[in-house]
């Protein structure tokens, strides 16, 4: 029997708690309907019995506190919701346990904006990490430490799993199913809660608004500038010159200020523009090309898959309605 908890920490979104139960239960019931023993144990578990979420609307009973929960194999971090440095600090008294459990050999999981409460631990610095595409310019400030990997939608490093944004935690807990029992227990869950098993990014459904909460006066001037100007051919020689910063200088400040370079900031600019061509309007893909500053039919469409994970057409065909008629 795997014992798994799943913690129930201030501010949990509701979904994230009750899913990760909600599939292995049903696991167990699986198993059993083929005469075969359940093979998970799934417990709540709080720093009280009784847990609040969504400011109050429901509560949460848990199975136990974690002060009586000394031994378990899987521990699932839900995602939260509300002012993250807020939630973290309510919840610091799960911290010392996860850890715990981890030395003791536990599994400990993340789901979504749960990563904020799992780097916390210091359990993910130098792994690969996964949250919501919208955190992670704040998760990136908060824990440098960790080798955020921004696009995937599940992560696996040393024991210690996390996910992508919002309902692409299904994904890890296929994963995870896969992993404790077998593949056609995995494909039957997925067909049973309707999910697609093999999504494995979530780059199609970032939204990418520039990097500018930092405090380099230069480096926002020639975001703007970029971004005014992305139909342009923009170069990093152009831009230290207009700023008069060495070349060598304004690229380290640039990347330093963005997480990105000139080159790769100048791309996903265009890309987001085209993005947002191919979700309204009727232009075909060289259309869109050229308005967004490319020549090359090639190096977009290459370009376009890296950033997204999609081509052209297919992220056409999947977001524009107009494309189904």
């Amino acid at each position: 029997m795997k014992n798994i908890t799943i913690l129930v920490p201030e501010n949990a979104v509701l979904a994230s708690v009750n899913d990760p139960r909600n599939i292995f239960t049903s696991i167990n019931q699986f198993l059993e309907a083929d005469g075969k023993k359940p093979l998970f144990s799934v417990q709540l578990v709080g720093l009280t019995k009784d847990v609040k979420l969504h400011d109050g609307m429901f509560t949460v009973h848990t199975d136990a506190v974690i002060d009586n929960v000394h031994k378990t194999d899987l521990v699932f971090v839900p995602a939260i919701s509300g002012d993250i440095k807020t939630t973290l600090e309510l919840n610091k008294g799960f911290i010392p346990w996860i850890i715990s459990q981890y030395e003791n050999g536990a599994e400990v999981c993340s789901l979504c904006v749960g990563a904020f409460l799992l780097a916390s631990t210091g359990l993910v610095n130098g792994k690969s990490c996964s949250t919501h595409w919208l955190f992670v310019n704040q998760f990136r400030e908060m824990f440098p430490e960790v080798n955020l990997v921004d696009a995937r939608i599940v992560t696996e490093d040393q024991g210690v799993y996390s996910s992508g944004g919002a309902t692409s935690y299904w994904n890890l807990l296929l994963h995870l199913v896969e992993k404790y029992t077998s593949r056609d227990m995995a494909i039957r869950a997925a067909k049973y809660f309707a999910i697609d098993i093999e999504r494995n990014s979530q780059a199609s459904f970032m939204i990418f608004n520039g990097q500018k909460g930092h405090e380099d006066d230069a480096v926002k001037k020639a975001q703007e500038f970029i971004e005014r100007n992305f139909e342009e051919k923009i170069t990093l020689d152009q831009l230290s010159d207009m700023f008069a910063i060495g070349r060598r200088s304004f690229e380290r400040r640039f990347k330093k200020a963005t997480n990105n370079t000139v080159t790769e900031y100048i791309q996903r600019v265009k890309i987001e523009v085209a993005k947002k061509h191919f979700e309204t309007s009727r232009k075909n893909i060289t259309e869109v090309m050229y308005d967004v500053g490319y020549t090359d039919n090639k190096a977009f469409r290459s370009t376009f898959k890296k950033v997204t994970g999609l081509s052209p057409i297919a992220y056409k065909n999947k977001y524009n309605r107009s494309a189904l008629f």
